[in-house]
């Protein structure tokens, strides 16, 4: 091929790639829409303002906003945290009405004194009934000596009155079993207060112990509860390092009673100092009683029994130590015994509340726990309700039994 046939040739391609661009930038123009001649100045006018190398806002997708919608059943947070509803103080029940509740559930549920009865009212017994009466009363925890010493006067009381009536034996029942739970033990709580050596109010502390379960920390704020029925100021402090558990469950008491709670922020702390602590703020704070609730502890665990010492005696450098009181379980029967002894011996216990003393066939650990070790019951919890709670009345827990 020659130079001049390359050159036509050069030149064709050129000029059909010319008249293919053209067409194409013609079919554009006429296929594009055209704005009005009012949106074009508002165009060119915004593209002059506009900085060289800026996006425009309409060249951007936005994404669509939904509309919020409120899920049924829930409302919205307040703009202000502190503006949430505070847990409303619930009022105690005063003491007289609860008492007098709580007698009719232990005579509803009194099982121990319905057996004894059912024995009785058979008149004249033979030595099988006898042997039936010492089995229901050991069963019951009463203990050995103390079942023995209550048939030894029936056989003789009956004998001696000659008579098969068993209204008399019910009666005498009633009276040797007073004798038994013992009604001139001291069973008020002490909550005089201190005096500190320039003349300042020292508030009442009490100690709280007890084995895990036993309902050692409902127990703190049902007494609280009670306290403030009877108008007096209470602080409690939840020792109760190991739980985390235990310090909400004793700050949601609090919220419930209207009274603060000192607790660690830490878990695992060191519940002595949370004790110490406790006891200071009371005294800062000059309240009438200082409530310290510990951890539940196994009696046979020796390093957890010294730290319960070690509690004590850090509360005792600020105030004066008032109670004691040892939790028990009264459906627990001899192992509550076992407990009580350890505790009674490590930290001194000045009384026991007995949870769960529904009149069940275990009540005789009342009787017992008493003459085991020389401590009254104070304190007896019937239920799982905030005022389920109340003083022991030895007249009282005899008669609903026998009801």
């Amino acid at each position: 091929m020659t130079t001049t046939e390359i050159l036509i040739l050069v030149v064709g391609v050129v000029a059909v790639l010319a008249i293919g661009a053209g067409l194409i930038a013609r079919y554009r123009r006429s296929s594009a829409q055209e704005l009005p001649w009012e949106k074009r100045e508002q165009v060119e006018s915004a593209e002059a303002d506009q900085p060289s190398g800026a996006v425009a806002v309409e060249d951007v997708d936005t994404p669509a906003i939904e509309e919020k919608v409120p899920l049924p059943g829930l409302e919205e947070a307040p703009a202000d945290p502190e503006a949430t509803t505070p847990t409303e103080i619930e009022a105690p029940e005063p003491v007289g009405s609860r008492m007098e509740r709580l007698r009719g559930r232990l005579a509803t549920g009194g099982a121990l004194g319905r057996t004894l009865l059912s024995i009785l009212s058979r008149g004249d017994l033979t030595e099988a009934d006898w042997e039936e009466l010492e089995e229901t009363l050991l069963l019951a925890d009463v203990g050995l000596d103390a079942t023995t010493e209550l048939l030894d006067i029936l056989r003789t009381e009956t004998k001696v009155r000659g008579t098969t009536d068993p209204e008399v034996a019910r009666d005498i029942l009633r009276q040797e079993l007073i004798k038994l739970v013992d009604p001139s033990m001291d069973r008020g709580l002490n909550l005089e207060p201190g005096v500190g050596d320039e003349g300042e109010k020292h508030p009442a502390t009490i100690l709280m112990v007890g084995v895990n379960g036993t309902g050692k920390t409902t127990t703190v704020g049902k007494l609280a509860r009670l306290l403030v029925a009877e108008g007096k100021s209470v602080l409690l402090g939840a020792a109760d390092t190991f739980r985390a558990a235990a310090a909400d469950q004793l700050g949601t008491w609090g919220e419930r009673v209207g009274v603060d709670v000192v607790r660690s922020d830490r878990e695992g702390a060191d519940p002595a100092s949370v004790a110490f602590e406790t006891v200071k703020v009371g005294l800062e704070e000059e309240v009438d009683v200082v409530i310290v609730d510990t951890a539940g502890r196994l009696q046979n665990k020796s390093g957890l029994m010294d730290e319960l010492g070690k509690i004590k005696r850090v509360m005792e450098r600020q105030a004066p130590m008032r109670e004691v009181l040892l939790v028990l379980d009264a459906t627990t029967g001899q192992n509550g015994m076992r407990q009580a002894e350890v505790f009674a011996e490590v930290a001194g216990i000045t009384g026991i509340v007995l949870t769960k003393l529904d009149g069940t066939a275990k009540g005789g650990i009342v009787i017992s726990v008493q003459r085991e070790l020389g401590v009254p019951v104070k304190f007896v919890g019937l239920g799982e309700g905030a005022d389920d709670f109340a003083p022991f009345v030895p007249e009282e827990f005899v008669d609903s039994l026998l009801s």
